[in-house]
């Protein structure tokens, strides 16, 4: 019996120890902030405890949400009660959980008790504030490069959260120029401007069966805007929405289309991929979206600005004008001019002659990535590969109905020898071709191997092609993938609220079978590539380190980030990648992974 007194009276201590402090803490009103809850499990009990500790919090921060006042009372409700009590639940679902926790009883009677400091206030929000600024950080950087509808997305998500956050009308960040600006007015005008330096044309209009068919052109400060998504009106509703790229979008009517203008909104929102980020959806579940009066533009059709519009799309086309011609390519614009002819008609399988049974099975999988719609025909270039031709480039639309969303792309083929479509696959953006077209310090033949493989690769995650992703790795590549995570605040280091990387490393089957779930769960993915930095392996042999930063969009995530390839390329049909690595942001020093980490 002896040997358990000890441990039973150490256990009765701290149970009283215990007891004393919470019950100081209850007493202590003036110190702490503490909620209670009970359930069956742990986690319901925690749920009823938090609820109860941001009720406490509610009333201690209400009357420094000045701008969510201010905006609430200038639409002429009297909202904002409501609005602020949603406004502050979210932060229970994140920030808060943070919080001291005592579990005094476990399940199934679970009994939790929350507890914070009240002049640790100001902390809870930290987190929140730093995502603000990321967000506009991004905005920046995408506006930059053209980027109009990232640029807009990360502008409005900063917007939105400011919105959410006690000292939003102090909160600030530095301009172009260094300057320090008020994020509540700075953020507005800055989405303002982009607007202001959008011009959109309709370049061309044709009429396709019993559809009238626009090619948009989008430009940002007088260049084809990389990206930018807009609506349309139809005379009734508002269309899903769509995509521009590389400055070229579809508006398409069933019937006649208006014939003076067509009405455009430009999408700034993007609630539907708020998925990617709980915290930020659930903020905008709780807000009244921002109207931006400026988003919405007329367009004239058959304006003399067509014209011009058309000639700078004709004039806009891919870069492979670089590369050397087919001394005679009309065989393989016969076969392109009856293909085109099958997808406008509707009747796709009625093209299965001009394909290979491998290239037959890929352009089935291409239609079934949406409905697919040639947008429109330039002038295609063909240059010889591999013993075959490449075509370049056939614009065309995909449309996903179940999301609500319409991608272009530019789509490349590929002849064999019998003159048959033996491949088929999306183009890289006009930057990132001409990163590599443009590096003539390798030969035509170099360039053109890269350029397939990239295409190849992303065209594979978009069709979610398990069977190519799984040829094209070795079996002891080394796969790295980093994500972001929120370290545990510690009493030593209680600001420590900073995003940091964790790598994770996978074999080969570890990453396939990661994929496989993935692309279950997706009803489309579609890759941007943009700053290519290639370079070649001193080994001697076709080994290279690819570069890129990648843009990732799907219906359930979305993110930005760096991808480095380690791939050898001494067989253009059978690459092999001995390395990949993903990282969110660049390195301190600015750098990212590549080969001399290897």
């Amino acid at each position: 019996m002896k040997k358990f007194v000890l441990p039973l009276l150490l256990l009765s201590f701290c149970i009283f120890t215990q007891a004393q402090t919470i019950e100081q803490i209850k007493a202590d009103r003036q110190t702490y902030i503490w909620g209670e809850g009970t359930g069956v499990t742990l986690n319901r009990a925690d749920q009823v405890a938090l609820g109860m500790l941001i009720n406490q919090i509610s009333t201690q921060v209400e009357s420094r949400f000045t701008l969510l006042r201010e905006e609430t009372t200038a639409e002429g409700g009297n909202s904002y009660k409501e609005t602020f009590q949603g406004v502050i639940n979210t932060y229970s679902q994140a920030t808060l959980r943070n919080t001291e926790r005592i579990v005094l009883s476990n399940e199934p009677d679970a009994k939790v008790f929350r507890y914070i400091r009240r002049d640790d206030l100001d902390k809870i929000f930290a987190d929140r504030e730093q995502k603000i600024k990321e967000f506009a950080l991004n905005a920046f950087e995408a506006e930059e490069a053209g980027r109009v509808a990232d640029a807009l997305r990360y502008y409005y998500w900063s917007l939105t959260l400011l919105r959410s956050h006690p000292n939003a009308s102090d909160i600030t960040c530095n301009d172009r120029q260094g300057q320090s600006r008020l994020m509540s007015t700075w953020l507005p005008m800055q989405i303002n401007s982009i607007f202001s330096e959008v011009s959109l044309t309709i370049a061309e209009s044709k009429k396709e069966s019993d559809l009238t068919v626009h090619t948009l052109y989008a430009t940002y400060k007088g260049k084809p805007a990389k990206n930018f998504d807009y609506c349309y009106w139809t005379g009734r509703d508002w269309t899903n929405v769509h995509s521009v790229k590389d400055g070229l979008g579809i508006a398409e009517f069933l019937g006649e289309s208006p014939q003076m203008e067509i009405r455009f909104k430009a999408e700034y929102v993007f609630e539907g991929e708020t998925a990617i980020d709980h915290e930020l959806r659930d903020v905008m579940g709780k807000l009244e979206v921002v109207p931006f009066r400026n988003s919405y533009f007329s367009v004239p059709v058959g304006a003399k600005q067509a014209v011009a519009a058309a000639k700078a799309l004709s004039s806009a086309g891919e870069v492979s004008g670089n590369l050397t011609p087919v001394a005679n390519p009309e065989p393989y614009n016969a076969a392109m001019r009856s293909l085109i002819g099958h997808i406008r008609s509707g009747n796709y399988q009625s093209a299965t002659s001009l394909f290979t049974p491998e290239g037959l099975e890929i352009y089935q999988k291409i239609l079934q990535y949406g409905r697919a719609r040639v947008i429109r025909e330039p002038e295609l270039k063909y240059t010889h590969f591999e013993g075959g031709v490449m075509c370049r480039a056939l614009p065309m639309s995909f449309h996903f109905a179940n999301n609500n969303k319409t991608f272009v792309e530019d789509v490349i083929f590929f002849f064999d020898e019998s003159k048959k479509i033996s491949n088929i696959t999306f183009g890289l953006g006009q930057e990132a071709l001409k990163d590599v077209i443009g590096n003539d310090k390798w030969s035509e033949r170099v360039r053109l191997v890269i350029i397939n493989f990239l295409e190849n690769y992303k065209t594979a995650y978009a069709l979610k092609r398990l069977d190519y992703i799984e040829s094209i790795f070795a079996d002891d590549a080394l796969i790295i993938v980093g994500s972001m995570v929120k370290p545990k605040t510690t009493g030593d280091n209680p600001y420590r609220n900073n995003e940091i990387v964790r790598y994770n490393r996978y074999t080969k089957e570890q990453y396939i079978q990661n994929l496989r779930h993935s692309f279950a769960s997706k009803e489309y993915i579609n890759i941007r590539f943009e700053d290519n930095i290639i370079r070649k392996s001193g080994r001697g042999d076709e080994v290279y380190g690819i570069q890129i930063k990648q843009d990732y969009f799907s219906p359930n995530y979305g993110d930005t980030g760096y991808l480095f390839l380690m791939v050898d390329l001494n067989d253009a049909d059978q690459p092999v990648i001995h390395v990949r690595t993903w990282q969110p942001e660049k390195n301190e020093d600015g750098s990212i992974y590549g080969l001399g980490d290897f």
